[in-house]
């Protein structure tokens, strides 16, 4: 089924919203999810009910796994990672779509994509915001909390949408009348309700972790707050090169040190970790997490299961006497082959009790915006000073520091690089949004064997969307 357009009207004909019902928060990961419909009308009449509808799109973003087209996470974790010059693929990898996304040679009809990822929950999210702005039936605490975590879920999801495909549909209703004719809107529209979202999400949420009853206060940090849309907030002001907003808003985040602070590099990724700004939970029976699943190499070697190993050109960009190297990376050797992999999630291991989330913001990140921000400021002083946080961390010694501002940003793109690897497609995007895309690629599609033209850097819309997007026109060299 398409998925912007049919789904559009599969859900308003039908006047049904999917929901998983969790009857108790502190049981989330352990219990079966039992899938319940509820009719568009009566879901946002009590607390439970529109609670259940934000519950089952967590969920839904925790279930999927990389066979099956992925989240949103596992996707970008994963298949942007192929497309840059983090991974090198496995030779004997017979899984095509693998092989397309890592030679750059996607076709129309290349396999899973964000698109038929994003377009079902944002639906999903426009009619939780009708519905949880229309409700009667709502106490204030719960419908600010619901509507405020729906506004930063939409934003997120067009967030990767816009910085993937370019310009895309701009669907902020669920009347399936206007959204199967939409067509591409311009970047800088999309952004315009991205911040809009975000800013109106950052004054609904809580500024506390709240539970899956949206009230109570919590431990868990799989919930976004108000923090969480001030973090991702401060990274579109980043992208968009507004970058005196992106210092306000990352220092916001930075100088919560009640809720937020670095850790020791090996509790970074664990599950509600004082680094986390927001994380998934795992709802998949028996796993952790769905990066830790796929990148942790078996004694058994690669294979389709496990087909990605760290490239050359990552392993050769950390420095000496790193920690990063040695705590968020491991090693195996099969058949006398040494193979380098992802280890930031650990506990990878079938029926392990969990003891880590996926990873979605966090606090590091908000240091290198703020660094790049003041570097773009000219607030050289500044932005060393963030930078020399995170290396510090890393046990390297400071940044000597330069006149320059190109080398200082250079600087920064570099420990991006080494700080946030294989992390929701970070790198395919700081190579896109500097201009950076062209000239290491060029080289890089080469050397994975594949061939490298400037239109690779966006994501072919699907011939199934086409079909059934009268308005719908595909990116450039497809």
């Amino acid at each position: 089924m398409n998925s912007i357009y049919r789904l559009a009207i599969y859900l308003n004909i039908i006047g049904l919203l999917l929901t998983i019902s969790f009857t108790n928060c502190n049981k989330f990961v352990e219990v079966d999810t039992p899938v319940s419909y509820t009719s568009g009308d009566d879901a946002y009449q009590t607390n439970a009910n529109a609670i259940a509808v934000l519950n089952g799109i967590y969920a839904s973003m925790s279930s999927k796994t990389i066979p099956n087209g992925g989240s949103i996470n596992s996707f970008m974790s994963f298949y942007p990672g192929l497309s840059a010059d983090e991974f090198t693929l496995y030779s004997g990898v017979t899984n095509q779509n693998y092989i397309a996304f890592y030679h750059n040679e996607l076709l129309n009809s290349s396999g899973p994509n964000v698109w038929t990822t994003c377009y079902p929950y944002i639906f999903q999210l426009n009619s939780a915001i009708e519905g949880i702005s229309a409700s009667k039936g709502l106490s204030k605490a719960v419908k600010d909390e619901l509507l405020g975590e729906a506004k930063f879920l939409r934003a997120f999801n067009y967030f990767y949408l816009v910085n993937l495909y370019g310009p895309v549909p701009l669907a902020i209703t669920s009347d399936y009348k206007i959204n199967m004719l939409l067509s591409r809107s311009d970047t800088s529209k999309v952004y315009q309700q991205i911040v809009a979202d975000l800013q109106d999400a950052s004054g609904l949420l809580n500024s506390n972790f709240v539970g899956k009853d949206a009230i109570s206060v919590s431990t868990e940090r799989t919930v976004p707050n108000k923090w969480a849309a001030k973090a991702l907030l401060a990274r579109v002001f980043l992208y968009r090169k507004d970058y005196g907003n992106a210092v306000v808003l990352s220092t916001e985040v930075i100088n919560n040190t009640s809720l937020f602070s670095l850790t020791d590099l090996t509790d970074v990724f664990l599950k509600n970790s004082k680094e986390a700004i927001w994380q998934i939970q795992p709802v998949n029976l028996g796993w952790n997490t769905e990066d830790g699943k796929l990148f942790v190499i078996p004694r058994t070697g690669p294979s389709d299961n496990n087909p990605v190993y760290l490239s050359y050109q990552l392993l050769n960009s950390i420095e000496n006497n790193d920690l990063r190297f040695t705590n968020w990376i491991d090693t195996i050797t099969v058949g006398g082959i040494l193979y380098r992999y992802p280890f930031k999630y650990k506990n990878a291991t079938l029926n392990n009790s969990v003891t880590e989330y996926q990873m979605m913001l966090r606090l590091a990140e908000q240091y290198l915006i703020r660094s790049e921000a003041n570097a773009q400021l000219n607030n050289f002083s500044a932005s060393i000073s963030d930078l020399n946080i995170i290396r510090n961390r890393a046990g390297l010694p400071n940044y000597e520091g330069t006149n320059s501002q190109q080398i200082l940003l250079d600087s920064i793109m570099h420990e991006r690089q080494v700080e946030l690897f294989t992390e929701m497609g970070h790198r395919w995007m700081d190579l896109k949004r500097t201009g950076a895309v062209n000239n290491v690629m060029s080289d890089i599609a080469v050397n994975k064997g594949g061939v490298w033209s400037s239109n690779d850097q966006y994501y072919p819309i699907s011939t199934l969307e086409l079909q059934y997007g009268p308005n719908l026109v595909q990116n450039e060299g497809y």
